[in-house]
């Protein structure tokens, strides 16, 4: 069908998105009860359906939340007020926030602390900015794009610079070369807010695509890293498509073209698969940009449940002494693709 093939790597799920994966996998084997997550727990249609199939039910609001029920908190960070809310109502809370996006919230508590109005370059509604926008919302003002940052009358030489990290660099650069050149006193963090992941991708995607005709990205249309990856490429005057299923490829016009497929951070691996196995390439080329290791482990409320359970059953069935072939000690061993499959 097409003529060479270009599998970029990396592509797929990052570390946010294995660690909040596998916790409500946890969570389903260790609780014996409809488990209430708060948002999608990531941004993929495919993952959110078959969590609904094994009794986990998104809610977008605390007011949904049954008195003393199991509560999860998806990856892409809640504000402090409707944590709160959460911890309340629910009779276990656990926090399955992507570390970077907590990075976020930090910086933007400690610039508010310091007096400091913030600017958030990020997208409105996005379940990410509503909940950086929490953290301080009496100071923080949201930008999607250049416009809207010249019409933000900040009086105060005081000003901060923050990001949602799944914004595509070529969103993110011009905002903050603008904001710098508009406040010349602008503060920013040290380190990036741009997640890895997403830069990596993007970055992948950028020098595979001059050997290209067409790039592929794996992903459902509410993630913003897809959809960045998507307009990374458009951007190199390339032609790229967003595609869900092996089904939306049959109306691209791909034959004897050179095709890269990659995939968003929220991504199942299986449908990346399906998707190269549908293209029939005359050869298959392994693009290799990076090679991640970053690691997240699960939540700590999580794993002192587990381990409280775990300890449970020992006193009960002292006898069993098989070593447990998943563990919260094993965790880096057992992937997000391999937690799905277990459900």
């Amino acid at each position: 069908m097409v003529n060479n093939l270009y599998i970029v790597t990396p592509r797929g799920f990052c570390a946010g998105v294995e660690m909040a994966i596998k916790a409500l996998t946890w969570m389903l084997k260790i609780y014996d009860e409809t488990i209430y997550c708060y948002h999608e727990i990531v941004h993929n249609d495919w993952i959110v359906e078959r969590f609904k199939t094994k009794n986990i039910k998104f809610i977008e609001s605390p007011e949904e939340l049954p008195k003393n029920a199991i509560v999860m908190l998806s990856a892409h960070g809640t504000s402090p007020k409707i944590e709160n809310e959460f911890n309340s109502l629910s009779s276990i809370q656990v926090n399955a926030v992507c570390p970077l996006v907590t990075k976020v919230h930090h910086e933007a508590k400690k610039f508010s602390e310091a007096g400091q109005q913030i600017i958030y370059v990020g997208h409105k509604n996005h379940d990410e900015a509503l909940g950086a926008l929490g953290v301080a919302p009496d100071s923080m003002f949201l930008v999607e794009n250049e416009d809207d940052l010249k019409e933000i009358n900040i009086s105060s030489e005081k000003v901060a610079l923050l990001a949602q990290t799944t914004l595509a660099m070529s969103e993110w650069t011009p905002i903050m070369k603008s904001a710098q050149k508009k406040y010349p006193n602008l503060n920013m963090p040290r380190k990036s807010d741009l997640c890895y992941a997403t830069t990596n991708r993007q970055e992948a995607v950028i020098n595979v695509s001059s050997k290209v005709d067409v790039v592929l990205v794996v992903g459902s249309d509410t993630s913003s890293n897809t959809k960045a990856l998507v307009s990374t490429i458009k951007n190199l005057g390339k032609e790229s498509f967003r595609v869900n299923t092996t089904e939306e490829i049959d109306n691209l016009d791909l034959r004897n073209k050179n095709v890269a497929v990659t995939a968003g951070a929220s991504a199942p691996d299986h449908i990346v698969q399906e998707i190269i196995n549908k293209l029939q390439p005359n050869e298959t080329i392994y693009f290799e940009n990076t090679n991640e290791t970053e690691y997240f482990p699960l939540p700590k409320e999580l794993r002192s449940n587990i381990t409280t359970v775990s300890n449970f059953l020992l006193e009960l069935f002292p006898e069993n002494k098989v070593e447990p072939v998943r563990s919260v000690n094993k965790d880096k061993q057992w992937s997000a693709t391999e937690a799905l499959a277990s459900l």
